[in-house]
C-alpha cells in the first residue's frame, strides 16, 4: 500500500514540476513577444524617417495589426474569394453567390492563379456599384490594400466601377454579370434586395471578346443601329443586332441569351433573333416590334458615345511623398524615377497607376490609393481606371509607358519580402498556412507527335528543293534550309504538318524560298495542315519527336551556301568524315536523341553531356562527369551512325588521353550546367489586327475554345513557342499573312520578357488544331468543325439546344507510297511507337529513324533489325464498299502533293515476302499502296517453306527467338555482300540461320548469350559481321 502512494505521489509531483515549466515556457513566449513587439515598432518608426535610397531593398514596412483577421488564410489556392462591405466591415460571399452584384454594394474580389512554376499570381478587384455610398467604396478601397499586405505585397489592384468594368475583372464571371437593384444595410444607407417576379427587361451589350451588359430603359427609343439589344420577356427571349454591330459582338451577344435562358427561365424559353432593317420580314421581328409598339426609325450614337475614350492624353508621373502631391518634372519616363521609399501616380488619361514602393508604410499606400480617387473627382472622371501596382511586381502595361525597363529586376526580392512577411505574420500567432509559395504545380508532360507517321524532307537548293533520300533525310547542315511533310495519325483521321528548318548559317535567299515552297505546299492541301518555322536550336519537342534520331553537321551543302562562302570570302567549315570533328550528344532517349557538331574547341565540351571526336578513324567518346547511363548509351548509339564499324576509345572527364587535347587544342575552363533552352509558361491568348505593316493584339483572359472566333486570327504564347490559329472564315489576304503577324508578334515583344525572334511559329487552319495546341484548352472538335459564321453557329445552339452539322467529313489516313515509316500503322505499331502517352512502355532498341541513318550502311534489300519484325499475318479480304472506294477529300491532297515531290524508290521489303496473295485479293485492294517495311502486316508466300508461320514481333531481351524450322547456311551466303546470297530467308535475321559452331566462332558467343543483349548491342555486333 504505501509503495502505490508513493508511485502516486510521484506521479502527482511530476506533472506539476512539467505545469511550472510550461508556465515559465509561457511566461517567456510573452516577454520575448512583448519585446519583439516593442522592437519591431522601433525599427519601423527608424525607418520611415530614413528616405535614403541606398537601404536595403525588399522590407515590407507595414503594420501587422491593421490587417483585418477576415484576411487571414486568403490566396492560398486557386480560384476566387469575395468579400462584400457590410457595416464598413469585410464579410466573406458564399461561393454560391460569386457573380451576383447588387447596385447599392461595395465588393473585394481576389483572383488567385496558380503558375506552372508552382508560386501563386493575385489579382485584387474592389468593385463599386452606382449606389453604394462614399463611406463603403472608401472602406473597400483601405480593405483593398489591407489584403495586399497580408499577401506580401505580390497582388495588382484594380478599381471597378459598375458599368465600365476592366476585362480581366470580367472574364472572370463569363459570360457577363448584371447588377440587381438593392444593397445590404449599412452605418449610412440601406437598401432593401428587390425581390420580385419576372418582369420584362431590355438590355444593350457591347463587346467583341468580353460582354458589358446593362439594363436600359424598356422603350423603343432605347435602341440604335450600333449595339445589340436584348429583350428578355417572360416566354421568349429576343436579340436585336444592330446593323453596325460585328458577327464576333452578335456570337457573344449570344452567350448572355443563353445565360438569361439558364438563370430566368431554366433553360425552357424561345430565343429569336431580329435583324436590323428586316422590319416585319418575319414572325421574331413582327413579335419583338409589337412587345415596343410598333417600328420607327432607330437615333444614331453621338460621336462622344462612338468615341467612347479619352482623346490623346499626355502622361504624368506624380509623387506622392508624406501627404504632399508633387508633379515629377521630366521629358521621358525611366524607371529611375521611381524612388522604393514613396508612392508615385502615373496619370494616363483612362487609367491612373498607383506605383507604391517595397518600402513604404501602409498608411502611405492607403493616402496615395485616396489621392487617386480624389483626382478622378475632380477631374470627373467616373470611368478612368485606377490600378495600383507594389514594386517588383508591375504589369506589362505599366511597363511599356516607360522608355527604359529593365528585364524582371526584382523577381528575387519580392520572393524575400514575401518571405519576411509570412514569418512576421507567424509570429504575432496569424495563420499563414502555404502563404509563402504555393504548392508546385505539377508538369504535365509535354505531348508528342506520333512517331508511326510518314516523313519526307526536301533540302533547299537555291531556287530549287532537292528530296533527300531516306539514308538522308535525317542528316541536316547548319548552313542549309530544310522543307518537311510530316503524315500521322491523329484522332479524327491522319494529321499533316509541314514545316521549314533553318540552319544557323543558312542563306536569306534559300530561307526565303523555303517559305515559298511550304506555303504553296500548305495552299495545295486546302489549308488543312498545319505549318512551322523553325530555326537550328530552337526546335520544339514534336520536330525531335517526328526525328528521333538527328545529326546536325557544320557548313553547308546546297548552291546558296556555297556561293555565300565563296562571295564573301569565309572559311568553309562543312564537315568532313575524314577531318577531325566534335560532336554533342543529347536528347532523352533512343528516339529522341541529336548529335550536334560543335566548334573542336575545348569551351565546346561540357560536364552534364557526352562527346564524340574522331580524326578520321580514330574516334573518342569523352564521358562528362554529370552525364547520365543514357546519355552514355546514345553516344553509343550515334557512333554507328556518325562512325559505323569503329571501335570508339572511352575517356573519362578528368582522364583523358594527351591524343585528345592534341586534337581538342589547350585544356581551360568550360561550363557544366546543361544548356537552357526556353520553358513553357502559363499560356496568353491574343485577338489581332494587321494592316499595313502594323499589329494590333489585345489580351483575351481566362480564355476558352468559344473564344476563338471563325472570322479572326488569334495568337497563343505560351513562351517556347507562338501559335497563330486562323479561322475559316478568315479572308485570303489575312490567311496569306499568318506568317508575317506571328514574326511581327515575336518582334513587338508584346510580354516584354526579351523573347527571341527564332522563336518556333506554329500557323494552325480553325479544324486542323493538332493535339499539342489543344492542350491549353478545354477541346471540342466539333466546335471548329460547325457550319456557318460565329453567329450563325452560337444561334443554332442556343435556339435548338443541339450542334450543328459539321462542314466536312471525318478526317481518315491516307494511303502513301513513301518508302519511309508507314502512315497507316495498325494498333500494334502504334501502341508500340506512339511518343505521346507518358503511361506507355516503350521498346528499347533504335527508332524507325535511326533506321533512316543506318541504311547506307546495309544492303538495299535488308531490313534493321532495330524495327521488330512484322508479324506474318493471313490477309483477309476487306468488303468494297462505295465509300471505301472514294477517298476523303483531304487524303487526296496529300497523297497528290506527296505524289508530286516524291521520287520513285527500292522497295525494301524482302522477296521471300513480295510473293503475296495479290492475284486471290479483289483489284481495287490489290491496287493499293503496298505497306512499308516498318509496317506490322505483310504478306506472307505460300510457297516459302522457310518462313516461320509468325514471327514475334518484340522480343523480349534476354529471351531467345525461336529458331524451329529454320534452314542452315553458311555465313560466307548470308552476309549482306555477298555474291551468291540466300533469298529465301528472313533478311532482317540473318544470324539465326547460322549453324551453332559458326554463330560461336563468328559472334564469339552463343546465341543464347547474344539474345541476352541489348539490341543496339546485337545490331553493332551484326553490322561488324555485315549481317544487319
Amino acid at each position: 500500500m504505501n509503495i502505490l502512494v508513493q508511485g502516486c505521489f510521484q506521479r502527482v509531483c511530476l506533472r506539476s514540476l512539467k505545469l511550472v515549466h510550461c508556465c515559465k515556457s509561457l511566461l517567456s513566449l510573452i516577454i520575448n513577444f512583448l519585446f519583439f513587439q516593442h522592437t519591431f515598432s522601433s525599427f519601423l518608426k527608424q525607418k520611415s524617417l530614413k528616405t535614403s535610397p541606398t537601404k536595403p531593398r525588399g522590407i515590407m514596412a507595414v503594420s501587422l495589426r491593421e490587417v483585418d483577421p477576415v484576411f487571414h488564410g486568403a490566396g492560398q489556392k486557386d480560384g476566387l474569394e469575395i468579400w462584400r462591405i457590410e457595416k464598413l466591415q469585410a464579410v466573406p460571399v458564399p461561393r454560391e453567390s460569386h457573380g451576383r452584384f447588387f447596385i447599392g454594394d461595395s465588393y473585394v474580389i481576389l483572383k488567385t492563379t496558380a503558375l506552372k512554376n508552382g508560386s501563386f499570381r493575385h489579382d485584387i478587384h474592389y468593385w463599386l456599384g452606382k449606389d453604394t455610398s462614399q463611406d463603403e467604396a472608401g472602406t473597400a478601397a483601405i480593405k483593398t490594400v489591407e489584403l495586399d499586405a497580408a499577401l506580401g505585397g505580390r497582388a495588382v489592384q484594380y478599381r471597378e466601377v459598375q458599368g465600365n468594368e476592366t476585362e480581366k475583372f470580367l472574364s472572370y464571371f463569363k459570360p457577363c454579370i448584371i447588377p440587381e437593384e438593392g444593397g445590404v444595410a449599412s452605418g449610412f444607407r440601406h437598401a432593401e434586395v428587390n425581390e420580385r417576379e419576372h418582369v420584362t427587361r431590355l438590355f444593350v451589350c457591347r463587346g467583341k471578346h468580353t460582354v458589358h451588359v446593362k439594363e436600359v430603359l424598356f422603350a423603343r427609343s432605347s435602341l440604335n443601329h450600333d449595339d445589340i439589344f436584348i429583350l428578355d420577356t417572360k416566354s421568349k427571349i429576343f436579340q436585336f443586332n444592330g446593323s453596325n454591330s460585328s458577327i464576333q459582338e452578335r456570337a457573344k451577344a449570344l452567350e448572355v441569351v443563353q445565360y438569361l435562358k439558364d438563370t430566368n427561365h431554366e433553360g425552357k424559353c424561345d430565343v429569336g433573333a431580329v435583324e436590323d432593317g428586316k422590319l416585319m420580314a418575319d414572325a421574331d421581328a413582327g413579335e419583338f416590334w409589337g412587345l415596343l409598339g410598333g417600328f420607327a426609325p432607330l437615333p444614331r450614337k453621338t460621336f462622344s458615345e462612338i468615341n467612347g475614350k479619352d482623346p490623346a492624353f499626355s502622361s504624368k508621373l506624380i509623387c506622392i511623398n508624406k501627404g504632399q502631391i508633387v508633379p515629377v518634372d521630366c521629358d521621358v519616363l525611366t524607371r529611375e524615377l521611381l524612388d522604393s521609399t514613396k508612392c508615385y501616380l502615373l496619370d494616363c488619361g483612362s487609367e491612373i497607376y498607383v506605383w507604391m514602393g517595397r518600402e513604404t508604410l501602409l498608411e502611405e499606400r492607403k493616402r496615395a490609393g485616396s489621392a487617386a480617387e480624389e483626382l478622378l473627382r475632380e477631374g470627373n472622371r467616373s470611368k478612368s481606371h485606377v490600378i495600383r501596382l507594389m514594386e517588383g511586381f508591375e504589369t506589362v502595361i505599366f511597363r511599356s509607358k516607360f522608355s527604359k525597363w529593365p528585364k524582371k529586376a526584382d523577381a528575387i526580392v519580392s520572393d524575400e519580402s514575401r518571405g519576411k512577411v509570412t514569418a512576421l505574420l507567424k509570429r504575432q500567432g496569424l495563420n499563414v498556412k502555404g502563404l509563402a509559395k504555393a504548392a508546385p504545380v505539377k508538369e504535365e508532360p509535354q505531348p508528342q507527335i506520333d512517331c508511326t507517321g510518314n516523313l519526307q524532307v526536301w533540302r533547299v537548293n537555291g531556287s530549287e528543293k532537292a528530296f533527300l533520300s531516306f539514308s538522308e533525310q535525317c542528316k541536316f547542315y547548319s548552313g542549309d534550309c530544310y522543307i518537311f511533310q510530316y503524315s500521322y495519325p491523329g484522332d479524327d483521321g491522319e494529321e499533316c504538318l509541314i514545316g521549314t528548318w533553318f540552319g544557323k548559317k543558312s542563306v536569306q535567299e534559300e530561307r526565303t524560298t523555303a517559305i515559298s515552297f511550304s506555303s504553296k505546299m500548305i495552299e495545295s492541301l486546302k489549308f488543312q495542315a498545319v505549318m512551322v518555322r523553325l530555326y537550328e536550336g530552337k526546335e520544339p519537342a514534336e520536330f525531335f519527336s517526328i526525328f528521333q534520331n538527328l545529326v546536325i553537321f557544320k557548313g553547308g551543302v546546297s548552291t546558296g551556301y556555297k556561293k555565300f562562302v565563296s562571295e564573301n570570302s569565309i572559311e568553309d567549315d562543312t564537315y568532313s568524315e575524314n577531318g577531325v570533328a566534335l560532336f554533342r550528344i543529347q536528347g532523352s532517349g533512343p528516339e529522341n536523341m541529336q548529335a550536334i557538331q560543335v566548334d573542336t574547341v575545348t569551351t565546346s565540351l561540357n560536364s552534364s553531356y557526352c562527346y564524340l571526336l574522331h580524326d578520321g578513324d580514330t574516334v573518342f567518346t569523352w564521358i562528362g562527369n554529370l552525364s547520365s547511363s543514357m546519355d552514355q548509351e546514345l553516344a553509343e548509339r550515334q557512333l554507328d551512325v556518325i562512325k559505323p564499324n569503329l571501335q570508339s576509345r572511352m575517356l573519362k572527364e578528368g582522364s583523358e588521353y594527351d591524343q585528345f587535347w592534341k586534337l581538342i587544342g589547350v585544356k581551360s575552363e568550360y561550363p557544366s550546367q546543361k544548356i537552357a533552352k526556353d520553358q513553357e509558361s502559363d499560356p496568353h491568348l491574343f485577338s489581332c489586327t494587321f494592316s499595313k505593316g502594323v499589329l494590333k493584339v489585345g489580351e483575351i483572359f481566362n480564355f476558352t475554345q468559344d473564344d476563338l472566333m471563325t472570322e479572326d486570327v488569334f495568337i497563343l504564347d505560351c513562351h517556347s513557342c507562338v501559335f497563330v490559329w486562323v479561322g475559316q472564315h478568315v479572308d485570303t489576304k489575312m490567311r496569306a499573312q499568318a506568317l508575317s503577324i506571328g514574326e511581327k508578334f515575336l518582334e513587338l515583344d508584346i510580354l516584354m520578357e526579351n523573347s527571341s525572334q527564332e522563336m518556333p511559329v506554329y500557323i494552325i487552319t480553325e479544324g486542323s488544331e493538332p493535339q499539342f495546341f489543344t492542350r491549353f484548352f478545354i477541346w471540342d472538335s466539333a466546335k471548329s468543325a460547325m457550319h456557318g459564321n460565329s453567329f450563325e453557329r452560337r444561334l443554332s445552339i442556343v435556339k435548338d439546344g443541339v450542334k450543328p452539322k459539321i462542314d466536312k467529313p471525318k478526317r481518315r489516313p491516307t494511303a502513301s507510297s513513301h518508302t519511309g515509316r508507314s502512315s497507316v500503322p495498325d494498333k500494334s505499331q502504334r501502341t508500340r511507337s506512339m511518343s505521346f502517352s507518358p503511361d506507355r512502355v516503350r521498346v528499347r532498341g533504335r527508332s524507325p529513324a535511326f533506321n533512316a541513318l543506318a541504311a547506307n550502311f546495309e544492303n538495299p534489300n535488308a531490313r534493321n533489325l532495330s524495327t521488330p519484325p512484322p508479324a506474318l499475318r493471313k490477309p483477309s479480304p476487306k468488303p468494297i464498299s462505295p465509300e471505301s472506294a472514294k477517298p476523303p477529300p483531304r487524303a487526296a491532297s496529300i497523297a497528290a502533293i506527296s505524289a508530286s515531290f516524291e521520287r520513285p524508290r527500292p522497295t525494301l521489303i524482302p522477296k521471300s515476302i513480295k510473293a503475296s496473295h495479290d492475284a486471290n485479293k479483289p483489284q481495287l485492294e490489290a491496287s493499293k499502296p503496298r505497306p512499308e517495311v516498318n509496317g506490322k502486316e505483310s504478306t506472307p508466300a505460300k510457297d516459302s517453306p522457310t518462313l516461320t508461320p509468325m514471327i514475334q514481333e518484340d522480343v523480349k531481351e534476354g529471351q531467345a527467338e525461336d529458331e524451329k524450322g529454320l534452314a542452315v547456311y553458311p555465313y560466307e551466303r548470308l552476309r549482306t555482300s555477298s555474291t551468291n546470297p540466300v533469298t529465301d530467308i528472313d533478311v532482317t535475321r540473318r544470324e539465326t540461320y547460322l549453324s551453332v559452331a559458326e554463330f560461336r566462332e563468328r559472334f564469339g558467343m552463343a546465341k543464347e548469350a547474344f539474345a541476352k543483349l541489348p539490341k543496339w548491342k546485337q545490331n553493332r555486333l551484326k553490322i561488324a559481321l555485315q549481317l544487319f
